[in-house]
């Protein structure tokens, strides 16, 4: 197994940057502390019971969301995808709601949902859905005419020919579209985790920007980072396991 040698240069060459910024006097310590004080902050929430706490609730948010996303994004991409007349139909306004930020959706969703769980997952449903929903319906619409004639001549039709035929011959674009829905899914979290919160990375953000905890703040980024690579390259892992 190889290993990303390579890829640790800049993060480590980040963390050089940043303790010399701070030794130096350039930042203040309450402005960028050091990385030793993430450590200490983090061991400070391990201690208190928190940091498992606010992990576990974010994954799980993130999951959920991220599945439900999927799930919608690869049935329509398929329709709009495989059936003009629905790309004539919804395409265009699907579009549309691509371009709505996601902060947009928090009053309507709270509105709808309430402010238990329903509103969190729906935001990061919607945030994964988008990008997963592109690349598949755009795959899907571009497939080889050949492909689908062959398919069609062993009498596949409808749902039998996209399993059979279809998703396999796109898989690299589909994996590519479910990468980017996972990655989207860890930025709209911070963004559901903004309604009515206790609990989760986004409420660590934003609860420790209110008490001046900088130290906490950033170590909610550097674990929102390291959660989202982490995923991305499970995902990567899976893709590669997949025959082509």
């Amino acid at each position: 197994m190889r290993l990303p040698v390579k890829g640790l240069v800049v993060p480590l060459g980040v963390l050089a940057l940043w303790q010399v910024a701070v030794t130096t006097g350039l930042y203040g310590r309450e402005q960028l502390p050091p990385p030793s004080d993430l450590v200490e902050a983090g061991w400070e929430l391990i201690r208190r019971g928190e940091l498992w706490q606010h992990l576990v609730v974010s994954c799980r948010r993130v999951l959920i969301g991220f599945l439900l996303g999927t799930v919608a994004a690869l049935v329509l991409g398929a329709l709009v995808g495989m059936v003009g007349s629905v790309r004539d139909l919804a395409g265009p306004s699907i579009a549309a709601v691509r371009a709505v930020p996601s902060l947009a959706w928090v009053p309507l969703l709270v509105l709808w949902l309430g402010i238990g769980e329903g509103p969190k997952i729906t935001l990061i449903a919607i945030g994964a859905f988008f990008p997963v929903y592109t690349t598949v319906s755009a795959a899907l619409a571009h497939a080889d005419a050949h492909l689908l004639e062959v398919g069609r001549a062993y009498g596949l039709q409808g749902p039998a020919l996209l399993g059979r035929i279809l998703l396999p011959s796109i898989a690299p674009a589909a994996f590519a579209g479910l990468r980017l829905g996972l990655a989207q899914a860890w930025l709209f979290l911070v963004a559901a985790e903004l309604i009515a919160s206790a609990v989760g990375l986004g409420f660590l953000l934003t609860d420790s920007q209110n008490t001046g905890r900088t130290d906490i703040l950033l170590l909610a980024i550097v674990l929102l980072a390291l959660l989202g690579k982490t995923t991305d390259a499970a995902l990567g892992l899976l893709e590669r396991r997949i025959p082509a």
